[in-house]
């Protein structure tokens, strides 16, 4: 097996993995080979990408202009980049940025809300705030109030939807706000938070099967596809669903395997090329504080992420 990587020859995907970022070093070791080099991971905020979105950190603790804007160099989108990079949780600088957060952004409703003009939070948001904080180890006390706004939106279908307290007509729930409410409740859950741990692992369950009926990104009515987008692999997803961000989610909670997810594998197969890697396809258009990554060309990123899905679930 041999890949092409800009005019250069190497034996193997995972070789060829390992020619990247630190971070995808360490994870490759760690998802990949069951090798979880510490040592690796300890270098993420020394070197490489680790090191540049730190560098651009703000005196106040923020990036970018702010909590939320602009997309995507502020404060909540790097955070969730950071926490992709598999950085140590422990890391100070982090920790300081994330709790004055906390602090300063309950809105009324208990929730995470960023903006001046909007009187209600956004579930997606809260969902997003809950997966980096609690990974990097937020005080369980700043997290109850965001916990009661999350369940309090929690709609019938067993999913989440950023647009129910905003609309009267909001009926059906979103694929992309169930997705990052999941992956919030999941790190809340696996860093040991137990308020109301009872009522989000119920919701969970059900946010879960609200996937798994729509077999990752069809209509639960007429089997058709939901929207092409979902089907685009890109990395960093930001607050956008795609089907292999849910799968990469479904292994990390060690969801079993279910018929269910056979199309969206299906999908992932198909974009794999002859050897053996996978494309990044598209990004969302913003500010960015670097390019990891170019549209078009071979992904380590969605190369690793495909492949320890499929090495989770033993398909190949």
């Amino acid at each position: 097996m041999v890949i092409w990587e800009r005019g250069k020859m190497t034996s193997s995907v995972i070789e060829w993995l390992l020619q990247g970022d630190i971070s995808l070093q360490y994870q490759t070791y760690r998802d990949l080979m069951d090798d979880d080099r510490r040592e690796l991971q300890q270098r993420i905020l020394l070197e490489g990408w680790g090191e540049r979105f730190l560098s651009f950190r703000n005196e106040d603790g923020s990036w970018g202009k702010g909590f939320y804007r602009p997309k995507w160099t502020c404060s909540n989108y790097t955070l969730l980049d950071l926490k992709a990079l598999a950085v140590l949780p422990d890391h100070f600088l982090i920790r300081e940025s994330i709790h004055a957060f906390a602090r300063s952004l309950k809105g009324r409703d208990g929730g995470i809300n960023p903006a001046r003009t909007v009187k209600v939070s956004d579930v997606c948001i809260n969902g997003m705030f809950l997966n980096y904080a609690c990974y990097f180890g937020e005080k369980q006390d700043l997290f109850e109030s965001i916990v009661d706004f999350i369940l309090d939106q929690k709609m019938e279908d067993g999913g989440f939807n950023c647009k129910r307290n905003r609309s009267q007509g909001t009926r059906h729930s979103s694929l992309h706000s169930t997705l990052a409410v999941l992956e919030g409740v999941f790190e809340y859950k696996n860093n040991g938070y137990m308020y109301r741990v009872d009522e989000l692992t119920k919701a969970a369950t059900e946010a879960i099967e609200f996937i798994l009926r729509h077999r990752f990104f069809k209509s639960d009515h007429t089997g058709k596809i939901i929207h092409g987008d979902l089907l685009k692999l890109s990395f960093p997803p930001r607050w956008k669903y795609n089907i292999l961000r849910a799968l990469d989610f479904f292994r990390l909670a060690q969801v079993p395997w279910d018929e269910r997810m056979s199309d969206a594998v299906s999908v992932i197969l198909r974009k794999r090329r002859a050897d053996k890697w996978w494309h990044a396809e598209s990004f969302l258009p913003g500010v960015t504080h670097f390019t990891m990554e170019e549209a078009g060309k071979p992904s380590r990123w969605n190369t690793l992420i495909a492949k320890r899905v499929l090495k989770y679930y033993k398909i190949e």
